[in-house]
């Protein structure tokens, strides 16, 4: 009787197999990616197999093929070149299996699903700040690494709030730079040279994100400048926070990853169970408009870190005010 009973109930429901393709774990940010996203697949009982490719396209090439030889359900794919990963996108379509280009836009192909933050918005939030407090003067732009779509999108918002200032002429720019790789070094290099032809005379530096702000200042304080030019960044990354408390960075753009994470691993679900998702607005990707999720980024600076990364647990107290100057 047991075995007739057992027959008549339903079959315990497939347990979805995330294939997930990260570009590099190197910047603490994307590590805290990687935790989040595990954490909420965790809770909602999804496998992930996760693949990093330490910033090499060939290697996240192999990975995608071997990703889709071991059954997954989903890809979702942090691409290090928007348009090389656009294969990989058609080469799992071309198996069935739906994609999430997560945080970068995957170029020239048809993913399913973009989940990211408005990286136009970041950027435009990153020239406004510098702006608002630097409205005169000489400005030096450090874009990131040029193979990333983010760095174009944030270019293109950071342009939106300068352009007016360029064309009153009350804001030069220059020097116009991008680091290879979102590289440190390489911002470093491009400020210790913008600042050799223009005999210091810098009034604020646009740096898209955190790690390569780590390197503009290493310039900056180079010449004694720390402090006294104006420093945008992104990410909220720790160090950032506290050279911001330092009075060496100015901003920083917090992308709450709380959000973004689940929201990917959420829909990963939803697309491999081919249910219908809610989404915020599309994005061309040169191919198609790309149905999207995007989540709106906060400025922080000193004002307000303790309500805004503390509070939501990005960073520890503790640790963004370590080493703090008590005022």
């Amino acid at each position: 009787m047991a075995c007739a009973s057992d027959s008549t109930k339903p079959a315990t429901e497939k347990k979805i197999k995330i294939g997930f393709a990260m570009d590099a774990l190197k910047q603490e940010r994307w590590q805290k990616d990687r935790d989040l996203f595990l954490k909420r697949a965790a809770e909602l009982g999804a496998e992930v197999v996760l693949q990093t490719a330490d910033g090499s396209d060939d290697a996240q090439m192999k990975q995608v093929e071997s990703l889709l030889t071991q059954g997954i359900d989903v890809l979702v794919i942090v691409p290090h070149n928007a348009e090389v990963a656009g294969g990989m996108v058609e080469m799992a379509r071309k198996q069935g299996v739906p994609v999430v280009s997560y945080d970068r836009l995957v170029k020239n192909s048809a993913p399913d699903l973009y989940v990211s933050f408005d990286n136009e918005r970041v950027g435009e939030l990153q020239a406004k700040y510098l702006v608002d407090h630097a409205p005169k003067g000489n400005y030096i732009l450090i874009g990131g690494a040029p193979t990333d779509n983010n760095s174009l999108l944030l270019r293109k918002g950071q342009m939106t709030m300068l352009q007016p200032s360029i064309d009153s002429g009350a804001i030069k720019i220059v020097a116009d730079q991008w680091a290879k790789e979102w590289l440190a070094d390489e911002a470093l290099k491009h400020t210790e040279n913008a600042l050799t032809q223009n005999n210091n005379d810098v009034v604020a530096v646009v740096v898209s994100n955190d790690g390569t702000a780590g390197g503009v200042i290493q310039a900056l304080n180079a010449q004694r400048l720390g402090g006294k030019v104006l420093v945008s960044g992104q990410d909220a990354e720790l160090g950032a926070l506290q050279r911001i408390l330092d009075g060496t960075q100015t901003m920083t753009v917090y992308k709450p990853i709380s959000k973004l994470a689940p929201a990917a691993v959420e829909a990963a679900i939803a697309l491999a169970k081919k249910e219908k998702l809610s989404t915020t607005r599309v994005v061309n990707n040169g191919k198609i408009d790309v149905p999207s999720i995007l989540i709106e980024p906060i400025p922080v600076d000193r004002e307000n870190i303790d309500a805004t990364v503390i509070k939501d647990g990005f960073q520890k107290r503790e640790d963004v005010y370590r080493n703090a100057r008590q005022n």
